[in-house]
């Protein structure tokens, strides 16, 4: 997928919302953050399917992209330790305070590499994509500009998650989800379409997780050095 200013214009990311006091949205899940100090609702998504699937192990490596405000940070951070290392990126600042482990990029994801720098150097043991764009109430456009994210985020994962690895990734459903879930069945060995109780009943977004990253197939010759 190209990485063009031209993209990072047409497909903003929607932001994870915060703190929703006086907001018609208002639900168990976004009272029950506020109660036990998440940013943001949506860590319930993640802890559903850490759940179900376990897929984040103490001393892991963790990449978070589209991390603010801050809510699936703190959820990891607590499942990899002190041994292990969470990385963040969103356009915009997380202000939540974190601890040692945790380090935030602000930036977008389509400048990673320039973002983020040595941070891109290690492969990540699980790969996290929350991401959303801003919605236009039109179900077409709001699904492509979805698929955009999704498929940025997926070639971030094609080269820095490890084998053996795990990906988390949100969509919107629509008329290329079954292309993208095919893509994602091709890279891993499993793969999972679910979607977390704690999502509301009204939304399009669901879930698809890839677990257990093929290993990466090389040419004998390549590997012995020669073209």
């Amino acid at each position: 997928m190209k990485t063009t200013s031209e993209q990072q214009q047409a497909f903003p990311m929607k932001k994870k919302q915060g703190s929703s006091q006086n907001n018609k949205w208002e639900d168990h899940y976004t009272r029950k953050a506020r109660k036990e100090n998440f940013p943001a609702r949506s860590v319930y998504k993640l802890q559903e399917i850490q759940e179900k699937y376990r897929l984040i192990q103490k001393g892991d490596r963790v990449l978070d992209l589209g991390c603010s405000p801050g809510s699936w940070l703190q959820y990891s951070a607590t499942l990899v330790g002190t041994n292990g290392r969470i990385a963040g990126i969103d356009q915009k600042k997380v202000t939540v305070q974190l601890p040692s482990h945790v380090t935030v990029h602000t930036g977008d994801i389509f400048s990673i590499h320039s973002v983020m720098g040595q941070e891109m150097i290690h492969p990540y043991d699980v790969v996290l994509s929350d991401m959303a764009p801003d919605t236009t109430g039109n179900k077409f456009v709001d699904s492509a500009r979805s698929l955009a994210l999704c498929e940025a985020a997926f070639d971030i994962v094609r080269h820095h998650l490890k084998s053996g690895g795990s990906f988390v990734c949100k969509i919107f459903q629509g008329e290329d989800f079954k292309q993208f879930a095919d893509s994602i069945q091709k890279e891993f060995h499993k793969s999972k379409i679910y979607k977390p109780k704690s999502c509301r009943k009204a939304s399009k977004e669901i879930y698809i997780i890839g677990i257990d990253k093929k290993q990466e197939e090389i040419c004998p010759d390549t590997a012995s050095g020669h073209p």
